[in-house]
């Protein structure tokens, strides 16, 4: 039996013209051509180009914005429409990725009311708070667990993936290995985006968070933990990426001093714009050679 996480109602499916809009110049703003009508609209894209998977000639499944009642005339907002999913064709096969941060803490919330994330049962359904302020940073969830025991959660979005993870300049080196891999063989990563340099972090507040983490897991009784959302099913593992080795080598130390790591992977369909849980037990690979111990293997050691 499929088990429905989210459902976006009335998707619509476009082509995005060009990002910047040509009448907003914002990276944040495309114009897309609708293919129910042929309208030109607006559309926010929070994730700007999603690393090649929200620029020009992407397919991408929009949703409405709706206004608040309260909001005035003189406020009305630039875009009318959200980019939500994005479709990519590889060979036979169509993916559909979810492409909006939001949809990964939507998504989650869901699932961790439902007792859908590995490990992790509230107390009760209503037994979590959502943005959380501890020390510096602000967390998606905290909570009590059906223990007693606290928790607070950072959640990430995972809409990447490759047959192999490395940096765009070094992957043609690797087709003669790629060429024999399986289309459900790739890794799916985070993070990965625009820096000036290779040895910049890709995302300061991804980093700032995982550190906040580690703190938290080495100074309290709380539970500390990082779940990323894969909103697509062509991986077979999740791993932080080698692109930013400084964020990869983070969430090592996190994960040594206590933080969990965790996934849930999802199907997004994207004629009724409903999302499906997959699984909670993607394989994840933090080290070269050997990944997070299970609660069962720490018993054995």
């Amino acid at each position: 039996m499929r088990f429905l996480l989210h459902e976006i109602p009335n998707l619509r499916p476009g082509s995005i013209a060009s990002r910047p809009s040509k009448t907003c110049k914002s990276p944040y703003v495309a114009d897309v051509i609708t293919q129910d009508n042929g309208s030109a609209l607006m559309v926010h894209t929070p994730s700007l180009g999603c690393c090649g998977l929200v620029e020009k000639g992407s397919m991408v499944y929009i949703s409405e914005i709706k206004c608040s009642k309260k909001r005035s005339p003189q406020t009305k907002p630039t875009c009318s429409h959200r980019a939500e999913l994005a479709s990519i064709q590889e060979g036979n096969h169509i993916q559909i990725i979810g492409v909006s941060p939001k949809l990964a803490e939507t998504i989650a919330e869901n699932a961790l009311i439902a007792n859908c994330i590995q490990g992790l049962t509230l107390r009760d359904p209503y037994s979590y708070t959502r943005e959380t302020t501890m020390l510096s940073s602000r967390f998606d969830f905290a909570g009590v667990c059906k223990s007693g025991q606290e928790f607070v959660m950072e959640i990430k979005n995972v809409p990447l993936a490759d047959y192999v993870d490395v940096p765009k300049k070094e992957r043609r080196k690797y087709d003669n290995i790629v060429k024999n891999m399986k289309y459900t063989e790739k890794i799916s990563y985070f993070p990965d985006g625009y820096r000036k340099n290779s040895t910049d972090v890709v995302s300061p507040r991804a980093l700032k968070h995982i550190k906040e983490l580690e703190e938290i897991a080495r100074t309290t009784n709380k539970r500390a933990i990082l779940c990323f959302v894969v909103q697509r099913t062509d991986v077979a593992c999740f791993q932080p990426s080698n692109i930013d080795l400084t964020y990869k080598k983070a969430v090592q130390s996190a994960w040594m001093s206590g933080v969990e790591i965790k996934t849930i992977q999802v199907r997004w369909s994207a004629s009724s714009g409903k999302c499906y849980f997959v699984r909670n037990d993607l394989p994840i690979h933090l080290f070269d050679t050997y990944g997070p111990l299970s609660a069962e293997d720490t018993e054995m050691l």
